[in-house]
């Protein structure tokens, strides 16, 4: 399957945004699921498989649990297919902060000039 057509999936999206935070059990990683998309437990572990049978999520048996985290090989293939496109957002965001940069430069020294003429205000 495809890094793409195991991403397209909004469930799966969910379980590996789940997993970006910390390993979790499977248990818990059903819980939040069911409780927002509304998909039985056996829907949610067939989810889990696939992520697991493509690398997205990686497993561990910790005695009766089942602990998932996110796999990161795949995520690597993904960033280096993208990789080709960044020049579309690169130069934009750059110039947003350059901007934003600016601004709180601008308030900076309009702050302070307000604290100086202040200042002066309180001497006289």
């Amino acid at each position: 399957m495809h890094a793409f057509d195991v991403l397209g999936d909004p469930v799966r999206r969910r379980i590996l945004e789940l997993l970006a935070d910390g390993e979790r059990a499977a248990g818990a990683v059903t819980e939040v699921i069911r409780a927002e998309f509304g998909i039985s437990q056996p829907a949610v572990s067939q989810h889990l498989k696939v992520l697991r049978e493509n690398g997205f999520a990686v497993v561990r048996q910790d005695g009766t649990r089942r602990l998932y985290a996110v796999g990161h090989a795949p995520l690597r293939d993904v960033d280096v297919w993208l990789d080709r496109f960044r020049r579309y957002w690169t130069p934009p965001l750059d110039a947003l902060a350059t901007e934003i940069a600016r601004g709180k430069r601008a308030r900076r020294l309009t702050e302070d000039r307000t604290e100086d003429r202040t200042e002066e205000g309180e001497r006289s």
